[in-house]
């Protein structure tokens, strides 16, 4: 009777180990806590420009690929909402009449599933504006290349710009805004 007793408490045991062990293992995948300390740079150049230079990384050796050349419609100043953010957000119409989003100088966290978005939201400081960028009519960019440095980002063809005034750096696992910019004209 005590070896009985034994070998449910044994099992029990493992099955609970268990259960920790893969409690453990999702909430690793789900939260992913490593991405804080991981920072990823991206240096691309802005949209309608050529380096001149084989170099990547060589700023100041960029220089204008067309006589028409891009043009900022609209841009802003990113604020930090969940996790402190900064960087300019830019509008960009090229040449050829499609909209690219640039963002520049980019310093914010790394998350485990950040999106570009072009929202109808306003922008908010502080607690008040991590949630309110999917409320409303929203198109996503894409992800988020890298928390750090500058990028583009195309806008898809049809999508009406006079819709949306924001811009989210957006965490679609937790439904949550990094960091956000009001779009203004230029």
């Amino acid at each position: 009777m005590r070896w009985t007793w034994l070998a449910r408490r044994g099992r029990l045991v493992g099955v609970v180990l268990a259960v920790v062990v893969a409690g453990v293992g999702l909430g690793l995948y789900w939260f992913q806590p490593w991405k804080l300390w991981q920072d990823e740079f991206v240096d691309e150049v802005a949209p309608g420009t050529v380096r001149t230079s084989g170099m990547p990384g060589a700023g100041p050796s960029v220089t204008a690929s067309g006589a028409a050349g891009p043009l900022t419609v609209a841009g802003g100043e990113l604020v930090g909402h969940e996790h402190a953010t900064s960087g300019t957000v830019k509008l960009v119409r090229l040449a050829d009449g499609s909209h690219v989003v640039r963002l520049e100088n980019l310093d914010t966290s790394s998350g485990p599933d950040l999106r570009v978005w072009l929202t109808d939201a306003p922008v908010r400081e502080g607690r008040a504006g991590w949630y309110v960028f999917d409320d409303g009519e929203h198109v996503s960019l894409g992800r988020l290349k890298g928390n750090k440095g500058s990028q583009n980002y195309p806008v898809p063809a049809g999508v009406d710009l006079s819709r949306y005034t924001s811009l989210s750096i957006w965490c679609d696992r937790f439904d949550v805004s990094f960091g956000a910019a009001e779009l203004v004209g230029v």
